[in-house]
């Protein structure tokens, strides 16, 4: 018999035997979150959002996020004046509201996470803080956000709610530089969110402000009109709110929305 002849019998066996050839790898799913976003995040969120950012593009390996962290004012500002970005996290309603007004939203804005307020002093509390009512003893040097930024608002309405006054020496933009401002020296407390407290590592500590007095600040995130890359924009919100997202926002002091 030659060898065409001992092929073709082969190839009749296995077809007869039911034997089809091999189909090969399965295809790779599509993931839409491909291109690269640029992420408004109020100044609170920085530690957070930059392990969410690394959880994220780990799961999304063609994702690239950046981000820009400032004072919710500031972010909205910048963004009514034509700043490209494709997604806003504030740390309040307000700040949200105004971004919605100017028709910036691209849908309506989910709250993702919630925070606290918290009085931040140097490490060892020099000065013996144990709360609000403290904040305005003679001499003491307070500082705070300015009253446009959230955690200044809210600090206003705590002292309100405990029936202090504080005639802080400073009025920052954003809740990062309170804690510079104690960290350096220049101040003996403020008041900022338990978490920048908790970033603030050992050279400050946080003291509690009672749930009487406190403020409970509501995260709204959104995707915006102006996203150049939609895909990648709602995957990094889905992934925010999200189990992962939030294990990595608790794991920095933030409590659920």
């Amino acid at each position: 018999m030659t060898s065409r002849a001992l092929a073709l019998g082969a190839f009749l066996l296995s077809a007869a035997c039911g034997a089809v050839p091999s189909a090969g790898p399965a295809p790779t799913p599509f993931d839409p979150a491909g291109g690269s976003i640029n992420v408004f995040a109020a100044a609170s969120l920085t530690e957070a959002f930059k392990r969410v950012g690394s959880d994220f593009q780990a799961r999304h390996k063609a994702a690239t996020v950046q981000f820009n962290f400032a004072g919710s004012p500031t972010l909205v500002t910048q963004l009514t004046q034509g700043a490209q970005a494709d997604v806003f996290a504030s740390a309040d309603q307000p700040n949200m509201q105004k971004a919605l007004d100017a028709g910036l939203c691209e849908n309506r804005p989910q709250v993702f996470a919630t925070n606290r307020l918290e009085i931040v002093v140097a490490a060892g509390n020099p000065k013996h803080i144990g709360g609000l009512a403290d904040l305005g003893r003679p001499g003491l040097l307070v500082v705070l956000a300015g009253p446009t930024v959230p955690a200044g608002r809210y600090a206003g309405q705590a002292l309100q709610s405990a029936g202090v006054k504080v005639t802080p020496v400073s009025q920052e933009t954003d809740v990062k530089s309170v804690v510079s401002k104690v960290v350096l020296g220049e101040a003996d407390a403020g008041i900022v969110y338990l978490t920048d407290a908790l970033a603030g590592g050992p050279k400050v500590a946080g003291v509690r402000i009672p749930d009487a007095q406190n403020v409970v600040a509501q995260y709204p995130v959104v995707e915006l009109k102006s996203a150049t890359s939609a895909g990648t924009a709602k995957a990094f919100i889905d992934f925010l709110l999200g189990t992962d997202g939030r294990k990595d926002l608790a794991g920095f002091g933030f409590g659920p929305p």
